[in-house]
């Protein structure tokens, strides 16, 4: 891995972390800085900041234990697979009613990664597959989730001037894109007509926690002579799946 913006404060927190992790209960501060070739001072320096941030917890016998931020963490990430899985089962219904394939997926800065794909028999397969990553102004979960942003913040995310255009529909500034996400807003869906890929069209709605928080998307994807057809009923199905899912996400 490149290691010129490398930051070895983390690298040793991690080291430190990591055996915290492995021997709960045991190791003291002169323990762990043997163990890492940490010198005391900076250990100390390290231990008292992952304490006030609950990273970790100084125990009577002054040995340390991982702290609850760990838990708070984990419980999120296993959330993220929970919903992969809940998606997968609650898909099968959607696909078979509709004959299409739906998607799921969620925003990294300015990207669309795929999480899941449930697909329909068909000659013809999309090209997003899980742990994909696409830019999301040329997508329809990408759009509905920035629509969950502010203006700046998009405009931020994309510098002027440098819009790929996957096809001759795909949005070519930060105006027009602003312009679809207001758009979005009012209807509370996204589509993408041809925008990422030509003969295809997709329809997106947003996937919500309990908080309120717009946290994944799941999209319907089919061959444009579809679209006028299927265009309702893939809404329909969507809005079912995103509200089974949404009702279900923990905390």
């Amino acid at each position: 891995m490149e290691r010129k913006y490398w930051v070895p404060a983390l690298e040793r927190a991690q080291d430190v972390l990591q055996l915290v992790a492995e021997q709960p209960s045991r190791l003291r501060l002169m323990d762990l800085s043997i163990a890492t070739g940490i010198n005391k001072s900076t250990m100390f320096s390290l231990l008292h900041t992952m304490e006030t941030l609950n990273w970790v917890i100084r125990e009577k016998g002054d040995t340390y234990v991982l702290g609850s931020f760990f838990g708070v963490i984990g419980n999120a990430y296993f959330a993220g697979m929970s919903l992969v899985k809940l998606f997968e089962e609650k898909a099968t219904r959607s696909v078979e009613r509709l004959g299409e394939t739906f998607q799921l997926a969620r925003l990294e800065k300015g990207e669309l990664v795929y999480l899941a794909k449930k697909e329909a028999p068909a000659q013809v397969r999309l090209i997003s597959e899980p742990g994909m990553r696409l830019l999301a102004y040329a997508t329809a979960m990408g759009k509905v989730l920035l629509s969950a942003l502010e203006d700046a913040q998009v405009l931020a995310l994309y510098e002027e001037g440098s819009y790929h255009a996957f096809t001759p529909k795909t949005v070519q500034s930060g105006e027009e894109l602003l312009e679809q996400l207001r758009m979005i807003r009012k209807q509370g869906f996204a589509v993408d007509q041809e925008e990422i890929v030509l003969g295809f069209c997709c329809l997106a709605m947003p996937v919500v926690d309990r908080n309120g928080k717009w946290i994944a998307a799941v999209s319907c994807s089919m061959p444009v002579h579809q679209w006028t057809q299927k265009q309702e009923l893939a809404k329909e199905e969507i809005q079912i799946l995103t509200q089974a899912l949404s009702a279900t996400v923990p905390l």
